[in-house]
C-alpha cells in the first residue's frame, strides 16, 4: 500500500505562485509513476501533470508553460510548482500514483492511478 499526503494549498491573487507538495509513504519502492490532478466544484477531476519514476513527464496544455512537476526522490515527495495563477486554477489539488509504469499517453488517464491523496484547496482570487 502507499498514503499520499497533499500540502502546501491555500488562497492567493491572480499572477501569484504557490507550490504544493506530495510525500508518499508505504511500499514507496513499488511506485512507477506520481502526479497531479484537479477538480474543480461541479466539474469532472482533470490531469494537470505527471512523471514516471524512470523517465517522461506529461503537462496538461492548460497549465503548460505556468506550472511544473518535479520529485525529490531520496524524501519520497513530489511537487508542483504553479505560477502565474488565475482564478479558473481554483481546485481542489490531488495528488495520485501508481505502480505500473505507463505509456506517456496514458499519464493522463485517472483510472491508470490505485492511490490518491485526500487533497489540498487553492483558491485564486482576481
Amino acid at each position: 500500500q502507499v498514503q499520499l499526503v497533499e500540502s502546501g494549498g491555500g488562497s492567493v491573487q491572480a499572477g501569484d505562485s504557490m507550490r504544493l507538495s506530495c510525500v508518499a509513504s508505504g511500499r514507496t519502492a513499488s511506485i512507477n509513476v506520481m502526479g497531479w490532478f484537479r477538480q474543480a466544484p461541479g466539474e469532472e477531476r482533470e490531469f494537470v501533470a505527471a512523471m514516471r519514476r524512470s523517465s517522461g513527464t506529461s503537462v496538461a496544455d492548460s497549465v503548460t508553460g505556468r506550472f511544473a512537476i518535479s520529485r525529490d526522490v531520496v524524501k519520497n515527495t513530489l511537487f508542483l510548482q504553479m505560477n502565474s495563477l488565475k482564478p479558473e486554477d481554483t481546485a481542489v489539488y490531488y495528488c495520485a500514483a501508481d505502480n505500473r509504469r505507463p505509456i506517456l499517453s496514458a499519464m493522463s488517464l485517472t483510472d491508470r492511478y490505485e492511490y490518491w491523496g485526500q487533497g489540498t484547496q487553492v483558491t485564486v482570487f482576481s
